[in-house]
């Protein structure tokens, strides 16, 4: 792949993704769900029914901050989600719901990732560094851009690891809010195209980063 047409992609997609998902959000942020349900009830109404009462739903300042944290055992909704009766919030709490489900059952992917998780840490923060030391001292030491290049591809399989977990909790999610009837059938694909915007960001996450690693070998494969 050409050099400016991959680094184009490498900060255009990750744009284009972040404007749809917040512009889906948007509009469906305007539809109020026929049954008047805020979004924090349904979340413990999917957990209790998941037999998951000791897990909490707090709420957490700013929009789409949405999350589960395994070690607290907690839902975190945030401005845009805790209290609200929108579709757009209830789809994401849901999702949220679907990961706390996740953890309870042990799903592969999550217990993999979770696992992932410190390295990562590590990798993610100190990847770019090693690998620009190692481009100064390449001459020297060549394993250093490498060892560099091994970090990000660490940073990637991470990504690739957290795409299932996501398409599955949004899986959940809708197959919930349409079978326990949380939401009218005209209101799942609603939800369902917020959930899907949502998705993408980690698709196009993963492939903006294996661009990314093949610019980086491509590059120091040539010297």
């Amino acid at each position: 792949m050409p050099y400016y047409l991959s680094l184009a992609l490498i900060i255009i997609l990750p744009i284009l993704a972040q404007i749809h998902v917040s512009s889906t959000f948007n509009k469906y942020a305007k539809v109020r769900n026929a049954r008047g349900l805020t979004a924090d009830q349904v979340a413990r109404q999917i957990l209790d029914s998941n037999g998951l009462y000791n897990v909490g739903i707090e709420h957490i300042s700013g929009k789409l901050t949405d999350h589960y944290d395994p070690t607290a055992n907690v839902v975190r909704l945030s401005d845009s989600t805790f209290g609200q009766t929108s579709v757009a919030a209830i789809g994401v709490a849901a999702h949220e719901c679907g990961h706390a489900c996740q953890h309870a059952e042990n799903y592969a992917p999550i217990v993999v990732r979770s696992k992932l998780v410190p390295v990562t840490n590590i990798c993610s923060r100190l990847w770019y560094f090693v690998v620009l030391i190692g481009a100064v001292v390449f001459q020297i030491f060549p394993a250093l851009v490498y060892i560099g290049i091994a970090m990000f591809g660490a940073v990637v399989l991470f990504q690739l690891v957290t795409l299932p977990t996501e398409l599955n909790a949004s899986g959940r999610a809708l197959k919930t809010l349409e079978n326990d009837m949380i939401l009218e059938q005209s209101e799942v694909p609603q939800a369902r195209k917020v959930l899907t915007a949502a998705a993408m960001t980690y698709v196009t996450a993963l492939v903006t980063s294996l661009i990314q690693l093949l610019r980086l070998l491509s590059s120091f494969n040539r010297r």
